[in-house]
Protein backbone atom coordinates (compact mmCIF):
# COMPACT_ATOMS: atom_id res chain seq x y z
CA UNK A 1 0.00 0.00 0.00
CA UNK A 2 1.42 3.13 -0.73
CA UNK A 3 -0.73 5.17 1.37
CA UNK A 4 -0.75 6.09 4.62
CA UNK A 5 -3.55 6.51 7.74
CA UNK A 6 -4.55 9.98 9.25
CA UNK A 7 -7.23 9.38 11.58
CA UNK A 8 -7.56 10.06 15.10
CA UNK A 9 -10.92 9.42 17.14
CA UNK A 10 -10.97 10.89 20.76
CA UNK A 11 -13.68 10.91 23.52
CA UNK A 12 -13.00 13.58 26.35
CA UNK A 13 -14.23 16.99 27.63
CA UNK A 14 -14.22 20.03 26.92
CA UNK A 15 -11.47 22.47 29.11
CA UNK A 16 -12.98 25.68 27.57
CA UNK A 17 -15.85 26.80 25.71
CA UNK A 18 -14.89 27.04 21.84
CA UNK A 19 -13.89 29.72 20.37
CA UNK A 20 -15.21 30.60 17.19
CA UNK A 21 -13.32 33.23 14.31
CA UNK A 22 -14.50 33.77 10.49
CA UNK A 23 -11.76 33.73 7.91
CA UNK A 24 -11.51 36.99 5.75
CA UNK A 25 -14.35 34.82 3.37
CA UNK A 26 -16.36 34.67 6.05
CA UNK A 27 -15.87 30.48 6.85
CA UNK A 28 -15.99 29.93 10.36
CA UNK A 29 -12.87 28.32 12.54
CA UNK A 30 -13.51 26.84 16.13
CA UNK A 31 -10.70 26.16 18.59
CA UNK A 32 -11.25 24.00 21.80
CA UNK A 33 -9.43 21.91 23.98
CA UNK A 34 -10.13 18.68 24.87
CA UNK A 35 -8.86 16.33 27.63
CA UNK A 36 -8.79 12.62 28.06
CA UNK A 37 -7.72 10.89 30.94
CA UNK A 38 -5.87 6.97 30.95
CA UNK A 39 -5.97 5.52 34.50
CA UNK A 40 -4.23 2.82 35.63
CA UNK A 41 -3.37 0.05 38.83
CA UNK A 42 0.98 0.55 38.82
CA UNK A 43 3.10 -2.32 40.09
CA UNK A 44 2.35 -0.75 43.76
CA UNK A 45 -1.18 -1.39 43.78
CA UNK A 46 -1.77 2.61 43.61
CA UNK A 47 -4.45 3.93 41.20
CA UNK A 48 -2.85 5.92 38.39
CA UNK A 49 -4.20 8.32 35.93
CA UNK A 50 -2.70 10.79 33.24
CA UNK A 51 -4.52 13.95 31.55
CA UNK A 52 -3.61 14.46 28.16
CA UNK A 53 -5.16 17.68 26.44
CA UNK A 54 -5.51 17.98 22.78
CA UNK A 55 -6.13 21.03 20.76
CA UNK A 56 -9.31 20.68 18.21
CA UNK A 57 -9.95 22.78 15.24
CA UNK A 58 -13.14 22.74 13.08
CA UNK A 59 -14.25 24.53 10.17
CA UNK A 60 -17.39 25.82 8.24
CA UNK A 61 -20.59 24.57 9.53
CA UNK A 62 -18.88 21.97 11.68
CA UNK A 63 -16.96 24.61 13.23
CA UNK A 64 -19.96 26.94 13.71
CA UNK A 65 -22.25 23.96 14.97
CA UNK A 66 -19.13 23.38 17.65
CA UNK A 67 -19.60 27.18 18.43
CA UNK A 68 -23.25 26.87 18.91
CA UNK A 69 -23.68 23.67 20.79
CA UNK A 70 -20.49 22.85 22.91
CA UNK A 71 -19.64 24.27 25.97
CA UNK A 72 -16.82 23.93 28.85
CA UNK A 73 -17.00 20.43 30.26
CA UNK A 74 -19.12 18.96 27.78
CA UNK A 75 -18.58 15.05 26.76
CA UNK A 76 -17.96 14.76 23.18
CA UNK A 77 -16.46 12.57 20.78
CA UNK A 78 -14.10 13.71 17.81
CA UNK A 79 -12.80 12.16 14.61
CA UNK A 80 -10.60 13.89 12.90
CA UNK A 81 -7.23 13.99 11.49
CA UNK A 82 -3.58 15.30 13.31
CA UNK A 83 -2.02 18.26 11.24
CA UNK A 84 0.99 20.15 12.33
CA UNK A 85 1.70 23.67 11.57
CA UNK A 86 4.33 26.45 11.60
CA UNK A 87 4.13 30.19 11.77
CA UNK A 88 6.52 33.13 13.28
CA UNK A 89 5.03 35.08 15.96
CA UNK A 90 5.61 39.12 16.10
CA UNK A 91 8.91 39.00 17.64
CA UNK A 92 10.01 36.31 14.53
CA UNK A 93 10.27 33.55 16.85
CA UNK A 94 9.65 29.96 15.15
CA UNK A 95 6.21 28.38 16.93
CA UNK A 96 4.51 25.04 16.24
CA UNK A 97 1.32 23.35 17.20
CA UNK A 98 -0.43 20.04 16.37
CA UNK A 99 -4.08 19.91 16.67
CA UNK A 100 -6.78 17.95 15.21
CA UNK A 101 -8.40 18.95 12.62
CA UNK A 102 -11.96 17.73 13.28
CA UNK A 103 -14.70 16.49 10.56
CA UNK A 104 -16.61 14.59 12.82
CA UNK A 105 -18.27 15.72 16.27
CA UNK A 106 -21.19 13.67 18.67
CA UNK A 107 -22.19 15.46 21.81
CA UNK A 108 -22.17 12.89 24.36
CA UNK A 109 -23.81 12.98 27.96
CA UNK A 110 -25.96 12.51 30.66
CA UNK A 111 -29.47 11.06 29.31
CA UNK A 112 -32.06 13.71 28.70
CA UNK A 113 -29.09 15.79 27.66
CA UNK A 114 -29.61 14.68 24.08
CA UNK A 115 -27.26 13.54 21.71
CA UNK A 116 -26.17 15.22 18.12
CA UNK A 117 -23.58 14.42 15.69
CA UNK A 118 -22.29 16.80 12.97
CA UNK A 119 -19.78 15.98 10.43
CA UNK A 120 -18.10 16.56 7.51
CA UNK A 121 -20.27 14.41 5.16
CA UNK A 122 -24.19 14.72 5.40
CA UNK A 123 -25.08 13.36 8.71
CA UNK A 124 -28.23 13.12 10.51
CA UNK A 125 -28.61 17.32 11.39
CA UNK A 126 -27.85 18.30 8.01
CA UNK A 127 -24.52 19.96 8.87
CA UNK A 128 -21.41 20.12 6.84
CA UNK A 129 -17.69 20.68 7.86
CA UNK A 130 -14.67 21.16 6.03
CA UNK A 131 -11.83 19.14 6.98
CA UNK A 132 -9.17 21.22 5.11
CA UNK A 133 -8.00 24.58 5.41
CA UNK A 134 -9.78 26.77 3.24
CA UNK A 135 -6.74 28.69 0.79
CA UNK A 136 -7.75 31.98 1.88
CA UNK A 137 -6.58 31.15 5.51
CA UNK A 138 -3.40 33.04 6.91
CA UNK A 139 -1.71 31.71 10.22
CA UNK A 140 -2.01 35.20 11.84
CA UNK A 141 -6.02 35.35 10.70
CA UNK A 142 -6.29 32.76 13.90
CA UNK A 143 -4.14 32.74 17.43
CA UNK A 144 -4.28 29.66 19.64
Amino acid sequence: MSTGVNKVILVGFLGRDPEVRYTKSGQAVASFSIATTEKWTGKDGNKEEKTEWHRIVAWGKLGEICGEYLNKGKQVYIEGRLQTREWEDNDGNKKQTTEIVANNMTMLGQAGSGSQSSSGSQSSSGAQGSSSSPGDFEDDDISF
